[in-house]
């Protein structure tokens, strides 16, 4: 019985773990590595086994990092199902098909600007992605086994991620001897606003485990609301616009809630004008809409009543992008929330264009920024800064709220891995080299391991 680590094993992104058992061969997650040119590169490269021996691919969510090779292992041999809950299905086939898209859109990019001659491919394209769909076959439902082969089995548990995550027990027996393995999957702090509370199933010999955050806490979800708000209720006594990078996946579901709750609480007003100007974020939504199974149960209530936790009076979806453009035109009083989070391309480079130079307006992060990125650039403090060939003065406010985070704290992350009983192995990955060292100081387990890519362990 064997685990190797071909992803987010000392570094945070491209997770993908695989788990050889007899004959079988399951592997979970199959993520992009997102980053600097030498993880773009591990993207293209082997994936440090053959696609075509894998039988089942389990999926713990949709995010990028843990979905976005699929096509290309499809594309490469593999011929198995995918079982993943239902929410993550759907998120994960909007998440892949945008990724051809981009991934397209890069290959004519360098095309353009190659050598005469030189063919740039994209690392998948729309059809790749399509074809990929045929293999989510499988439906889990969070605490009911599934059976993947002969003395095999795998139960889904909420992760509190995002919609539709899950850490996943794994239950195998090989020579009369039974091993259950327990992948963490990403976890989410608890109480968010629609989400369940990780839920770990607290009886496993091996646990692998996420430490994303494993060296530090986020500030409190309530004073991350609260600021939100009140720098949205400013602007608006100021006269001007909010623009407010936004991620598509969760984070934008999750800014609509607040906002909403906001204007119930009076502290925003009725008549508030909200743009969501993100074709992925406006599809996400609706995909939300649809599984009110993966949220807290007062939230499935409101849904199921007819009741939109993530509609406001005055919310208007901008999909094409005429209609984007529109938006230029609007000098005051709009909130508008658009991709890219870390404003590296998308529509929101053009709302930064016409409103970063404007000190009545303001702009809100609520999302990390990585180093060398616009939003970063803005958050650290830049005069000025260069948009489609313009030096655009910085004088809107800059507000940088980080207590949005769909990831645990170290704090959370310890008191998860504690709910278990004391494993005989945990291995430390998705994270940085100092992440994972620090979370592992003082952690219950017989042995720890910080896996490197590729490596192989004899369980």
């Amino acid at each position: 019985m064997q685990i190797s680590f071909h992803g987010a094993a000392g570094t945070v992104t491209g997770s993908c773990h695989l788990v050889t058992v007899g004959n079988l061969k399951i592997l979970v997650d199959c993520g992009m590595f997102q980053g600097g040119h030498e993880l773009k590169e591990e993207n293209v490269g082997d994936f440090g086994f053959d696609p075509a021996s894998i039988d089942v691919l389990l999926l713990t969510h949709a995010h990028l990092d843990h979905c976005g090779r699929i096509p290309l292992l499809v594309n490469r041999g593999f011929r198995g199902d995918i079982i993943c809950t239902a929410a993550t299905r759907d998120l994960a086939r909007l998440v892949i098909l945008d990724s051809a898209h981009l991934h397209e859109e890069e290959a004519r990019r360098r095309q353009r600007h190659s050598e005469k001659g030189h063919k740039h491919q994209p690392l998948y394209d729309t059809l790749d992605a399509i074809m990929s769909f045929d293999h989510f076959n499988r439906i889990a439902d969070y605490g009911v086994p599934i059976r993947l082969g002969h003395d095999a089995s795998a139960i889904f548990y909420e992760a509190g991620h995002i919609l539709g995550s899950a850490s996943i027990l794994l239950s195998v027996t090989e020579d009369g001897r039974n091993r259950r393995i327990l992948f963490s999957g990403d976890i989410g702090p608890s109480d968010r606003p629609f989400l369940s509370n990780a839920q770990p199933p607290g009886d496993a010999d091996i646990i692998v485990m996420e430490t994303t955050y494993g060296d530090r806490d986020h500030r409190s979800l309530e004073a991350s609301e609260d600021e939100l708000l009140e720098a949205i209720a400013d602007t608006q006594a100021r006269g001007g616009n909010v623009i407010i990078p936004t991620f598509a996946l969760e984070r934008a579901q999750e800014l609509l809630f607040f906002m909403n709750e906001g204007i119930k609480r009076d502290i925003l007003p009725q008549d508030l004008r909200v743009f969501l100007d993100s074709p992925m974020a406006i599809s996400a939504t609706k995909i939300f809409r649809s599984h009110p199974e993966a949220m807290t149960r007062e939230i499935a209530e409101q849904i199921r009543s007819g009741q939109d936790p993530f509609s406001l009076p005055e919310l208007e979806f901008t999909r094409e992008t005429a209609e984007s453009m529109q938006l230029n035109h609007i000098h005051s009083g709009a909130v508008i929330m658009a991709g890219s989070g870390m404003c590296t391309g998308g529509r929101v480079r053009q709302h930064l264009r016409h409103n970063l130079a404007h000190e009545e307006c303001s702009v809100i992060f609520v999302g990390f920024a990585a180093e060398g990125t616009l939003a970063r650039i803005i958050i650290d403090g830049a005069q000025s800064v260069k948009l489609f060939g313009d030096h655009i003065p910085v004088r809107a406010r800059i507000h940088t709220i980080n207590g949005f985070s769909a990831h645990a704290g170290k704090k959370e992350l310890r008191a998860w891995h504690e709910k278990n009983r004391t494993p005989d192995i945990t291995f430390l990955i998705h994270g940085e080299e100092d992440a994972r060292k620090t979370f592992a100081k003082g952690l219950e387990s017989e042995r720890i391991e910080f896996p490197t890519m590729h490596q192989s362990f004899e369980i």
